[in-house]
């Protein structure tokens, strides 16, 4: 594929980038231990937590598919984005405080403590699952692109490319781990918001007009659908997806779940000095996060005002427009960028992912509270590999699954995995803070493992139960469809299951201090 980016230029630009990562690491982790890798010794800069977990949260997916998504559904995501909000405070309020007052360095030893070993290490396992397939998919993306724009014109199967991406992640993280991530993932935000911002003035300084003449022009243009793209709100049709409360609280408890259950985020979180910082980190990065969404979509709506504007036509998978104009259409300086900012966002959530999932494994699993630090390091390393194959297996599956069912929306993939994978921890965690009951351990498992599987159920069959007419495809037409609120059922039905293989707690400790 031709594009404004010489090979041996993109090579240069990698080299380059990966030289700097892996000279912070080495700075980053001199006189590094274990206690360095897991929780960066507590002393991480607040600011700097703050700034770097845009890039941990955001990922490449969110780089490519979320201005990818404006042709479809105009600026709709961010009624998800809106969602978060009020999901992060419930984060800062009520799961962070608890966090620090029990001292953890795995978030799941709170079900440890609240309801046994049971319920810990099935807490621990669904968050290994959820972030494996999550981490490993996003990455997907950036070796797609590099696949796409690079390796492929130089005869690289794919799975080297992979290889060799699984294998750089890995060389700047095995040894400073969390310590060294803050510092990486602030570095690489700097580089994805300023590609975002720059592409999107380039595009204006293409079609001749300024920021307003830029939005003027997203909102006169529509979508395949009819509507405006620079529509946020949808109210008119509960049973759609995009549906407002559908991506408002689907959004605020994706963002409880997946942050605020999840290691990856509060690892980064737990390495600030007090809960003070820790609360200043978060509101800042909540801050931060939304308004680089919205210049997500609004760049997604640049793109396509481009594209209807010189009559070009809207790529068939629609995670391919920004790369193939970056690279193609706007010059050198957008299509370095693009190069930055795809490689920053990705690196960003998954070399944070591989050291939270290292972490949580040997927290939850191998228990490294009560080993020697030799043993510690030859543990982690053993992990460390471990998981990065695992990626690598992942990611080459994803490439399968993507090639063999055109028009797969990775994002909307990846909240649907989140759907039924982070269900159980919100149930689990739900039932010990606001609860005062006792779990029958041995059932924990069998209700977590069984309520996905009903969520599944439930909504494939949604729109045959509440009036879908079916198509000669084999699809339905109308009728009710889960979008995010599938988590929140999730959650709600395991809730219930947990209540009923309950007995009542006489002890009011832990209710006092998830308080």
């Amino acid at each position: 594929m031709n594009n404004t980016l010489s090979p041996g230029l993109i090579t240069a630009i990698l080299i380059g980038y990966f030289g700097l990562l892996i000279l912070m690491a080495y700075l980053t982790s001199r006189k590094a231990d274990t206690d360095s890798f897991f929780t960066g010794n507590r002393q991480s800069p607040w600011y700097l937590v703050a700034f770097g977990m845009i890039g941990t949260s955001l990922s490449g997916v969110t780089f490519i598919s979320v201005p990818g998504k404006v042709f479809s559904e105009g600026m709709a995501y961010f009624q998800i984005v809106l969602g978060y909000i009020l999901g992060y405070v419930v984060i800062a309020q009520i799961l962070m405080p608890l966090y620090y007052r029990l001292n953890v360095t795995s978030i799941y030893e709170y079900l440890n403590k609240r309801f046994g070993i049971v319920s810990y290490k099935t807490g621990a396992a669904f968050f290994i699952l959820s972030r494996t397939l999550g981490s490993a998919t996003r990455l997907y993306l950036a070796t797609e692109v590099l696949q796409m724009f690079l390796f492929e014109d130089l005869g690289v199967p794919y799975w080297v490319t992979t290889l060799t991406t699984i294998v750089l992640i890995w060389v700047y993280t095995f040894k400073g781990g969390v310590r060294t991530i803050v510092y990486t993932d602030a570095f690489q935000t700097i580089f994805l918001v300023s590609s975002v911002i720059i592409c999107t003035i380039i595009i204006a300084q293409t079609l001749g007009v300024d920021f307003s003449g830029l939005y003027n022009k997203i909102t006169s243009s529509s979508t395949k659908n009819g509507y405006s793209m620079s529509r946020i709100f949808f109210f008119d049709d509960p049973n759609s997806p995009l549906y407002f409360y559908k991506q408002f609280f689907g959004g605020m408890f994706l963002a409880i779940a997946m942050t605020g259950l999840d290691q990856d985020l509060m690892q980064k979180n737990l390495t600030c000095k007090s809960i003070g910082d820790a609360q200043k980190n978060m509101y800042s990065f909540t801050t931060i996060l939304v308004i680089t969404n919205f210049l997500f979509l609004l760049l997604g709506g640049a793109l396509y005002v481009y594209i209807q504007s010189t009559g070009l036509e809207v790529p068939a998978n629609t995670d391919h427009t920004f790369p193939t104009l970056a690279l193609n259409n706007f010059g050198s300086i957008a299509g370095i960028f693009f190069l930055l900012g795809i490689t920053a966002s990705s690196y960003a959530s998954a070399d944070s992912a591989l050291t939270a999932l290292t972490t949580g494994f040997c927290i939850d699993f191998l228990n490294f509270n009560r080993r020697e630090e030799q043993q510690k390091k030859r543990y982690k390393l053993v992990v460390h590999i471990g998981f990065s194959l695992l990626f690598l297996l992942i990611i080459l599956a994803t490439n399968w699954y993507v090639d063999t069912t055109p028009g797969t929306d990775l994002i909307g993939l990846i909240l649907k995995l989140a759907g039924y994978t982070y269900g159980p921890l919100l149930g689990l965690f739900a039932i010990g803070i606001f609860t005062k009951r006792v779990l029958n351990e041995k059932l924990v498992p069998v209700v977590c493992v069984l309520i996905p599987a009903l969520c599944y159920f439930i909504s494939k069959y949604s729109q045959a139960w509440t009036g879908g007419i079916l198509q000669p495809d084999g699809t339905y037409l109308g009728g009710y469809i889960f979008g995010n609120e599938l988590l929140i059922l999730n959650g709600l039905l395991t809730f219930i299951g947990l209540w009923f293989i309950s007995g009542r707690n006489t002890s009011e400790s832990f209710l006092m201090e998830s308080k």
